[in-house]
């Protein structure tokens, strides 16, 4: 009868293994709230559609409020500790915390948002977000009354100051008169400073605000004062109907269904994906059709097919830095090297990035 049992019991495991394969655990880290609807909700929009796809074969954790310092190191490490086998990091400074942990771990398998650093056990992901700012700053090159667009940065790292410039050089292409007020908040997510600042850029002149932070609060702020603005990272318009232009959309999910996907079949290898609207990485919200002329939708959308189709690229020559330098000659496209560690302002924006 053991024989038999024993048996049975090898039979099952190699017919249906799979299927009583415990499933695999994904984790989590998060650089705020899941209820910030910007960055982070939206990387837990993803998390919840890997669900949806994957079903019993995963189970997934997350982390909120994580801080980029060495708690994030504490956070990740408790994570691989309790027997994750994937974890997601997904804030660009948890990049060197990451590297940190997966070291220690080498079986485990590890993914960091908007890194540029990869091993054996570790991939990055970002998206081209850039591709939406070069949209949104045609339509404020067309908005704008004033002349004078206000801009909300969180830290001077190249996404960040990727997005600056591919906004005012196609602002400024429509509209040689703007000027773009900068203020540097050093957050990802502070309700109340995102809104202090917005209040800030609105008093300096500001008549649409541009954000690179993950709260709804200085949309909010744009509505209360009367001025457009332009949300982040998801669909923002429920906050502030009244002023919201359109947001540059995070889409996720399907590539978190992917790589987890590959953990539990096995087949799992680190490398580096950078997609954007071709791929369905970056999204463009509704355009409000109460605030926006239909001329400028068709406008917007004929810029989304041609950066879809290739016709169109943000960074398109000539560019100049400030120096008067000229970075990117005519008829040429900035090398995929060159954005990825931009770190100066084109030419006509003023201030400095800070170092």
């Amino acid at each position: 009868m053991i024989r038999i049992i024993t048996f049975l019991s090898t039979f099952l495991v190699f017919a249906f293994g799979s299927a009583y394969a415990d499933p695999k655990k994904v984790g989590f880290i998060y650089i705020g709230p899941p209820g910030d609807h910007g960055w982070t909700y939206m990387h837990d929009v993803g998390r919840k559609y890997m669900e949806s796809q994957l079903g019993d074969s995963i189970t997934t954790t997350y982390l909120e409020n994580i801080p980029e310092n060495a708690d994030a190191v504490r956070a990740i490490r408790k994570l691989a500790d309790s027997g994750h086998d994937l974890i997601f990091t997904t804030s660009f400074n948890y990049m060197d915390q990451t590297h940190e942990v997966a070291k220690d771990f080498p079986d485990i398998k590890f993914e960091h948002a908007t890194g540029y650093i990869q091993a054996d056990n570790v991939a990055t992901y970002s998206a081209r977000f850039y591709e939406g700012r070069m949209i949104e700053g045609h339509i404020a090159g067309h908005m704008t009354e004033t002349n004078t667009i206000g801009y909300i940065a969180s830290f001077p790292i190249p996404e960040v100051v990727r997005g600056i410039n591919a906004f005012y050089l196609a602002a400024s292409k429509v509209n040689p008169d703007i000027k773009m007020k900068i203020i540097w908040v050093f957050t990802w997510y502070d309700p109340g400073k995102e809104a202090d600042a917005a209040n800030t850029l609105i008093n300096q002149g500001a008549d649409i605000i541009v954000q690179h932070t993950d709260t709804y609060a200085p949309c909010q702020a744009a509505q209360k004062a009367g001025v457009y603005a332009f949300g982040q990272a998801s669909n923002q318009e429920e906050f502030c109907p009244d002023a919201h232009l359109t947001s540059i959309e995070d889409i996720w999910g399907p590539y978190y269904a992917e790589r987890a996907k590959a953990v539990v079949d096995g087949t799992w290898s680190s490398g580096d994906t950078w997609d954007g609207m071709d791929k369905g990485m970056v999204v463009m919200s509704p355009y409000n059709t109460k605030l926006m002329p239909a001329s400028l939708i068709q406008e917007a959308v004929n810029m989304e097919v041609g950066i879809k189709d290739g016709t169109i690229h943000p960074f398109t020559g000539p560019i100049y830095n400030q120096a008067g330098e000229l970075v990117v000659p005519e008829g040429e496209v900035a090398p995929d090297g060159m954005l990825l560690g931009m770190n100066f302002y084109v030419q006509g924006i003023d201030g400095e990035v800070p170092q």
